[in-house]
């Protein structure tokens, strides 16, 4: 049987296009190509783990996407969640919730100017240096 073997992309909806791409550049560090959107690739990710990418489902009830409306949330990783705090906080942006510090990491949460909640997720190895 053929199988999955990871995500290939990550394509949404909004009414602004150009405006999103560039807060995604501008307060996430996403590197845009010409045509607009990004490649992000496994070999520049250098967490311990070498990189993993997770797929869960929901229940539609579910709170855990709240305060977004939209049925989905996307997970992204990131190399240094302190530095990532820092430019958000620099730019404004509201932290929904976190930093929280958990045995694979580190996670805080917020939403993009279409509405979609964020969960930015620095992977580490649980260890008594990264328990807070």
């Amino acid at each position: 049987m053929a199988k999955i073997t990871g995500i290939g992309g990550v394509f949404f909806k909004t009414q602004n296009p150009k405006e999103l791409a560039e807060w995604y550049k501008q307060h996430l560090g996403l590197d845009l190509e010409a045509w607009g959107g990004a490649i992000i690739k496994w070999p520049n990710d250098k967490a311990d783990d070498k990189g993993i990418t997770v797929w869960h489902t929901a229940p539609a009830d579910t709170k855990w996407f709240s305060p977004s409306e939209s049925s989905f949330m996307i997970n992204y990783r990131v190399d240094n969640m302190e530095e990532m705090l820092s430019q958000l906080k620099a730019g404004n942006i509201e932290i929904v919730k976190g930093p929280e510090y958990h045995e694979n990491g580190v996670f805080t949460w917020i939403m993009d100017p279409a509405g979609n909640k964020l969960e930015l997720w620095e992977p580490m190895a649980w260890n008594e240096k990264n328990k807070k």
